[in-house]
Protein backbone atom coordinates (compact mmCIF):
# COMPACT_ATOMS: atom_id res chain seq x y z
CA UNK A 1 0.00 0.00 0.00
CA UNK A 2 1.08 3.53 -0.76
CA UNK A 3 -0.48 6.70 0.69
CA UNK A 4 0.61 10.15 -0.53
CA UNK A 5 -0.34 13.49 -2.12
CA UNK A 6 -0.87 13.61 -5.89
CA UNK A 7 2.03 16.06 -6.34
CA UNK A 8 4.34 13.23 -5.23
CA UNK A 9 2.96 10.68 -7.71
CA UNK A 10 6.18 10.79 -9.75
CA UNK A 11 7.88 8.89 -6.95
CA UNK A 12 5.71 5.84 -7.68
CA UNK A 13 5.58 5.69 -11.50
CA UNK A 14 8.38 3.12 -11.60
CA UNK A 15 6.34 0.63 -9.52
CA UNK A 16 4.34 -0.46 -12.58
CA UNK A 17 4.71 0.27 -16.30
CA UNK A 18 1.12 1.58 -16.50
CA UNK A 19 1.30 3.95 -13.53
CA UNK A 20 2.71 6.82 -15.63
CA UNK A 21 -0.42 6.88 -17.81
CA UNK A 22 -2.73 6.44 -14.80
CA UNK A 23 -1.22 9.36 -12.87
CA UNK A 24 -1.15 11.51 -16.01
CA UNK A 25 -4.90 10.95 -16.35
CA UNK A 26 -5.49 12.00 -12.74
CA UNK A 27 -3.41 15.15 -13.11
CA UNK A 28 -4.88 16.26 -16.46
CA UNK A 29 -8.57 15.53 -15.90
CA UNK A 30 -11.07 17.97 -14.39
CA UNK A 31 -13.16 15.52 -12.40
CA UNK A 32 -15.63 18.21 -11.37
CA UNK A 33 -16.92 18.01 -14.97
CA UNK A 34 -17.35 14.21 -14.98
CA UNK A 35 -20.43 12.29 -13.87
CA UNK A 36 -20.21 9.00 -12.01
CA UNK A 37 -19.23 6.19 -14.33
CA UNK A 38 -16.49 4.24 -16.06
CA UNK A 39 -13.98 6.07 -18.28
CA UNK A 40 -11.60 4.18 -20.53
CA UNK A 41 -7.93 5.20 -20.45
CA UNK A 42 -6.25 2.20 -22.10
CA UNK A 43 -8.98 -0.35 -22.74
CA UNK A 44 -9.32 -2.89 -19.95
CA UNK A 45 -5.67 -2.35 -18.96
CA UNK A 46 -6.37 1.03 -17.36
CA UNK A 47 -9.74 2.64 -16.68
CA UNK A 48 -11.23 5.11 -14.24
CA UNK A 49 -14.30 4.73 -12.05
CA UNK A 50 -15.63 8.12 -10.97
CA UNK A 51 -17.80 7.90 -7.85
CA UNK A 52 -19.59 10.44 -5.70
CA UNK A 53 -21.10 9.16 -2.45
CA UNK A 54 -21.63 9.78 1.25
CA UNK A 55 -19.21 8.14 3.65
CA UNK A 56 -20.56 5.39 5.91
CA UNK A 57 -19.93 3.86 9.31
CA UNK A 58 -17.20 1.19 9.44
CA UNK A 59 -19.69 -1.34 10.83
CA UNK A 60 -21.47 -1.18 7.46
CA UNK A 61 -18.36 -2.10 5.44
CA UNK A 62 -16.07 -5.08 4.81
CA UNK A 63 -12.41 -5.10 3.80
CA UNK A 64 -11.91 -5.99 0.14
CA UNK A 65 -9.10 -7.05 -2.17
CA UNK A 66 -8.56 -7.58 -5.89
CA UNK A 67 -6.40 -10.05 -7.86
CA UNK A 68 -6.43 -8.76 -11.45
CA UNK A 69 -6.28 -5.01 -10.80
CA UNK A 70 -4.31 -2.55 -8.70
CA UNK A 71 -6.39 0.33 -7.32
CA UNK A 72 -5.16 3.91 -7.36
CA UNK A 73 -7.80 5.65 -5.25
CA UNK A 74 -7.66 9.45 -5.65
CA UNK A 75 -9.80 11.80 -3.56
CA UNK A 76 -10.99 14.68 -5.76
CA UNK A 77 -13.11 16.33 -3.05
CA UNK A 78 -14.06 15.57 0.52
CA UNK A 79 -12.44 13.41 3.18
CA UNK A 80 -12.80 9.76 4.05
CA UNK A 81 -11.18 7.14 6.19
CA UNK A 82 -10.00 3.91 4.60
CA UNK A 83 -9.41 0.76 6.58
CA UNK A 84 -6.19 -1.00 5.58
CA UNK A 85 -4.61 -4.37 6.37
CA UNK A 86 -2.29 -6.92 4.81
CA UNK A 87 -3.96 -10.06 3.53
CA UNK A 88 -3.03 -12.92 5.88
CA UNK A 89 -5.52 -15.44 7.14
CA UNK A 90 -8.70 -13.34 7.11
CA UNK A 91 -11.91 -15.22 6.41
CA UNK A 92 -13.46 -14.76 2.95
CA UNK A 93 -17.07 -13.60 3.15
CA UNK A 94 -17.89 -13.24 -0.56
CA UNK A 95 -15.82 -13.56 -3.71
CA UNK A 96 -16.79 -12.53 -7.24
CA UNK A 97 -14.00 -13.35 -9.74
CA UNK A 98 -16.02 -11.76 -12.57
CA UNK A 99 -15.93 -8.39 -10.76
CA UNK A 100 -12.41 -9.01 -9.39
CA UNK A 101 -13.45 -8.46 -5.79
CA UNK A 102 -13.31 -10.49 -2.59
CA UNK A 103 -14.72 -9.30 0.73
CA UNK A 104 -13.28 -10.44 4.07
CA UNK A 105 -13.98 -10.45 7.78
CA UNK A 106 -11.14 -8.90 9.72
CA UNK A 107 -9.78 -5.85 11.42
CA UNK A 108 -8.23 -2.88 9.66
CA UNK A 109 -6.36 0.24 10.70
CA UNK A 110 -7.94 3.49 9.57
CA UNK A 111 -6.03 6.08 7.52
CA UNK A 112 -7.36 9.46 6.44
CA UNK A 113 -7.47 10.56 2.81
CA UNK A 114 -8.29 14.17 1.96
CA UNK A 115 -8.77 15.96 -1.35
CA UNK A 116 -5.56 15.75 -3.39
CA UNK A 117 -4.39 12.50 -1.78
CA UNK A 118 -4.24 8.99 -3.24
CA UNK A 119 -3.70 5.44 -2.07
CA UNK A 120 -2.38 2.54 -4.12
CA UNK A 121 -3.68 -0.92 -3.21
CA UNK A 122 -1.86 -3.88 -4.73
CA UNK A 123 -3.20 -7.46 -4.72
CA UNK A 124 -2.70 -8.57 -1.14
CA UNK A 125 -3.60 -5.14 0.28
CA UNK A 126 -6.98 -5.20 1.99
CA UNK A 127 -8.84 -1.91 1.91
CA UNK A 128 -12.18 -0.73 3.24
CA UNK A 129 -12.95 2.63 1.59
CA UNK A 130 -15.67 5.21 2.15
CA UNK A 131 -15.62 5.32 5.94
CA UNK A 132 -16.89 8.43 7.73
CA UNK A 133 -14.61 10.50 9.92
CA UNK A 134 -17.20 11.76 12.44
CA UNK A 135 -20.41 12.00 10.40
CA UNK A 136 -21.43 11.16 6.84
CA UNK A 137 -19.88 13.50 4.28
CA UNK A 138 -19.89 13.73 0.48
CA UNK A 139 -16.77 12.46 -1.30
CA UNK A 140 -15.88 12.49 -4.98
CA UNK A 141 -13.32 9.79 -5.68
CA UNK A 142 -11.64 8.42 -8.76
CA UNK A 143 -10.50 4.80 -8.68
CA UNK A 144 -8.01 4.05 -11.43
CA UNK A 145 -8.00 0.31 -12.10
CA UNK A 146 -4.60 -0.81 -13.44
CA UNK A 147 -4.27 -4.38 -14.69
CA UNK A 148 -1.64 -5.90 -12.42
CA UNK A 149 -0.11 -8.23 -15.02
CA UNK A 150 1.59 -6.55 -17.97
Amino acid sequence: MVLDKIENSGLYKSLHPRFDKAFEYIQKTDFSLLDDGKYEIEGENIFALVQEYNTKDAKDAKPEAHKKYIDIQYIHSGTELIGVATLKNQVIVVTDPEKDITFFDGETSLVKLEAGMFAIFFPGDLHMPGILETQPAKVKKVVIKVKSIV
